[in-house]
């Protein structure tokens, strides 16, 4: 079996691309089923959050098992082949297994050290066994990878001080405004980055913040975690009212249609009205053609890379601190996989020889007769298991103690030929990442 992941990130892939990618929850059931159909792929689990889609398989045929993964995602995004395959990223075997544990650490967020993803990846390997998508070997490797980064996290700094999403966001904002303090704020949401939006603007000074969401319950909630503020909370029927009376606007919710676009705004805001709006939601909450309107400013998840610039310059020595326990965790996963094979082969060798000795001890004892006493035949069988366990103990010895893993798998490979095996589990054959 190989290892492979196939997906896109903020590093290649626009937000208007991303969006369209991502996948509900209500829909993973659905997504790893119908990955799971298909002819080579073994095993399934789905990472989807704002700044990625990855979907990690186990597959029997790694080229035909991408293409089939490259296809599901366009028909998901309906997008042609052609349009997203620019976009797509393939890594395979160790890799993708040292690539899922650097997403599981923070090391490949666009902002480094962000301690969400943790969550996310756990959230995604849950669902994953939920769902019948991962075997024994995405269990490992989600396992390995939540160990890995969680030893990141307290063996290294790079937690401390790390930016968020919702901080670099506001921070964004104090650049283009200069001051936040007087400006009347509606944040659109009450999740947990719409959690994180209060605390910063609240730092920033900012004593005027709405809070509009669906549930109007959840916006209560919100409100009531920062019972010393005054915010406000409103429904989502009351948004574009809201909004008229702000000059700042952010939207953080996790919903698949677009909540503000050029018509809407266009009519509900007065002439040459000014307004500012960050959407840090993928899919995205407002439509690009807002930007069409000459006092209204749009910025999106890609637009914070200005303010994290710096934040990666100062965690560049944390992060290559944390490369060294990944690779420790990726050696661990990889020495794990290799015991498979190893006692895959060797469990298959045994149960060929055995029944090789079986089907010869039958033969024997049937020529000499029904009148051979038990004991002779008892000796006999002993006689045989014997010199098996004596033949098979040295090569066996050998493949469990080799080192050098090339080594190792020759020979494997060669026993296998040699004796005809049909293992149920390949090894970890090593391969290079590459585009499609």
């Amino acid at each position: 079996m190989n290892i492979a992941v196939v997906g896109l990130s903020h590093k290649t892939a626009p937000v208007e691309i991303r969006e369209k990618l991502s996948i509900p929850e209500e829909q993973i059931e659905n997504a790893i089923a119908l990955l799971c159909s298909y002819p080579h792929i073994e095993e399934a689990a789905i990472l989807s959050t704002c700044n990625r889609l990855e979907i990690y398989t186990v597959v029997t045929q790694t080229d035909l098992a991408t293409q089939e993964v490259a296809q599901f995602l366009s028909d998901h995004s309906k997008l042609p082949f052609h349009d997203l395959y620019q976009h797509l990223f393939i890594l395979l075997q160790q890799d993708a297994v040292r690539h899922l544990m650097q997403v599981a650490s923070g090391l490949d967020s666009l902002v480094i050290g962000e301690g969400q993803i943790l969550a996310q990846v756990k959230h995604a390997y849950k669902l994953g066994q939920q769902y019948n998508g991962t075997g024994r070997i995405l269990n490992q490797l989600f396992k390995q990878a939540i160990t890995a980064a969680k030893r990141v996290r307290t063996e290294t700094s790079i937690g401390t001080g790390a930016v968020s999403i919702s901080s670099a966001a506001v921070e964004l904002a104090q650049i283009k405004l200069q001051n936040l303090s007087n400006c009347r704020v509606t944040i659109v949401g009450a999740g947990n980055m719409a959690r994180r939006l209060v605390q910063h603007l609240l730092a920033k000074g900012v004593t005027q913040i709405s809070i509009v969401n669906r549930s109007v319950e959840r916006a209560k909630e919100l409100v009531n975690q920062f019972s010393d503020a005054q915010l406000q909370y409103y429904s989502l029927d009351e948004m574009l009212s809201v909004i008229t009376a702000s000059n700042l606007v952010f939207t953080s919710t996790t919903s698949i249609e677009m909540l503000l676009n050029r018509a809407k705004l266009e009519a509900a805001l007065e002439l040459n009205q000014p307004l500012m709006l960050f959407d840090i939601s993928v899919p995205r909450n407002v439509s690009a053609d807002v930007n069409e309107l000459a006092h209204v400013q749009v910025f999106n998840v890609d637009d914070l890379k200005i303010v994290l610039t710096q934040n990666q310059e100062s965690r560049r020595q944390m992060v290559m601190e944390a490369q060294v326990l990944i690779e420790a965790e990726v050696e661990a996963f990889r020495i794990w996989l290799r015991s498979i094979e190893t006692f895959s082969t060797i469990s298959c060798l045994r149960e060929k020889v055995e029944t090789i000795r079986e089907q010869e001890l039958e033969k024997a004892l049937s020529r000499l007769g029904s009148e051979f006493a038990t004991k002779h035949q008892k000796a006999i069988e002993a006689l045989t298991r014997g010199i098996v366990n004596k033949i098979l103990h040295e090569p066996m010895m050998q493949l469990r103690t080799q080192q050098d893993l090339e080594a190792q798998r020759l020979a494997l490979r060669t026993l296998q030929m040699l004796f005809n095996l049909e293992t149920q589990e390949q090894g970890f054959v090593t391969k290079t990442s590459s585009k499609i």
